[in-house]
């Protein structure tokens, strides 16, 4: 008898909870407040589940209670349900005011990142544009050239080093790198969770590691 292949990512595991548990996971809309300890009751569910990992379900656990539509779902009064989607208790006042706070600090840090993203580029191109209106080409004299703009190093490429969960990179989504940190490394590539929340999967070459801040 073959032996089922194992999964090898927190999106493939997310996957399988809400097909396997509809009533308590959901990979979009509105998720609802889990059970605490509801990673024993799944450890013991999946007891005889070759494809899942402990491993790797603790770290997509941990995806699904840190993404912005699950702590939005932490409020105090609502009920936490279990994996048949029982109601098992109401949440309470310290638990919904640290996930509101966990909530603001990770909207603040994009909106932070953004803003510098964005402040950045126009500085560039505002000056390129006012040299080329202060310094209109002229006719019988040879057109000085600008000076060479001063170029940044490289990013650096991510070494085995530090790859692994918990580093702070950059990933070029479109054309702007955007923050990110990594939340799983596997053979088939590196997850990693955006500023906003979302979790993507992209290939070593597509990272580098983020400046320190000066």
């Amino acid at each position: 008898m073959d032996t089922p292949q194992k999964f090898s990512n927190s999106k493939e595991v997310l996957a399988f909870l809400a097909e396997s548990f509809p009533a308590c996971f959901t990979i979009q809309g509105a998720a609802k407040p889990l059970k605490i300890g509801i990673f024993q009751d799944l450890a013991e569910r999946l007891e005889n589940e070759e494809k899942v990992s402990k491993t790797l379900l603790r770290s997509s656990l941990r995806h699904y209670t840190n993404s912005w539509r699950y702590l939005q779902s932490i409020k105090e009064g609502q009920q936490r349900v279990d994996l048949d989607g029982n109601d098992v208790a109401l949440i309470e006042k310290d638990h919904a005011e640290h996930a509101k706070k966990q909530l603001d600090e990770s909207r603040a840090l994009v909106a932070e990142k953004r803003k510098e993203l964005q402040a950045k580029k126009p500085a560039v191109k505002k000056s390129y544009k006012n040299k080329e209106q202060t310094k209109p080409k002229p006719v019988d004299k040879p057109v000085k050239k600008p000076e060479a703009a001063v170029k940044l190093p490289p990013a650096e490429k991510l070494t085995a080093e530090n790859l692994v969960v918990g580093t702070q990179v950059t990933v070029k989504i479109g054309k702007t790198p955007m923050p990110a940190s990594i939340t799983d490394v596997n053979k088939d590539g590196v997850h990693v969770q955006l500023d906003s929340g979302m979790v993507v999967k992209v290939q070593v070459d597509n990272l580098r590691l983020a400046r320190a801040k000066r």
